[in-house]
């Protein structure tokens, strides 16, 4: 791993992706993003807000199991928790989010070109 102004630069058996978030940081995201409960949370919470009771009653689970998939969306800053009275409300940030799916689309360029320089490979002639 190597900063670059502000950046991290991760290489992974020669693959370089630059992305905003740190090692951690982008471990946090996608370990949010690994559990389905966590996904649909995310979904729910994208277009307002939503309180962690209303969340409990989406799922079957306890109360106190939904606020573990809140703490680790949370955790991993795709998603803000206020208060309003004795109410915990809940939504994505969009900052976050868009911040991923840069992170996405830079390793799926990379692999896109990965796979085209593989494919111009395998149709060369000259290799047969």
């Amino acid at each position: 791993m190597r900063l670059m102004r502000g950046r991290t630069r991760v290489t992974c058996n020669q693959m370089v992706v630059e992305s905003e978030l740190s090692e951690a940081q982008t471990d946090r995201l996608f370990h949010a993003l690994s559990a389905s409960t966590r996904r649909d949370i995310l979904r729910r919470t994208m277009t307002r807000e939503v309180s962690v009771s209303e969340l409990s009653g989406s799922y079957r689970m306890s109360f106190a199991a939904v606020q573990k998939h809140v703490a680790v969306l949370e955790e991993a800053g795709l998603i803000a928790k206020r208060t309003s009275g004795r109410t915990r409300l809940v939504r994505a940030d969009p900052r976050r989010i868009a911040q991923v799916r840069a992170l996405l689309e830079q390793y799926e360029e990379l692999w896109r070109g990965r796979v085209d320089r593989l494919d111009a490979l395998l149709a060369d002639p000259a290799t047969d």
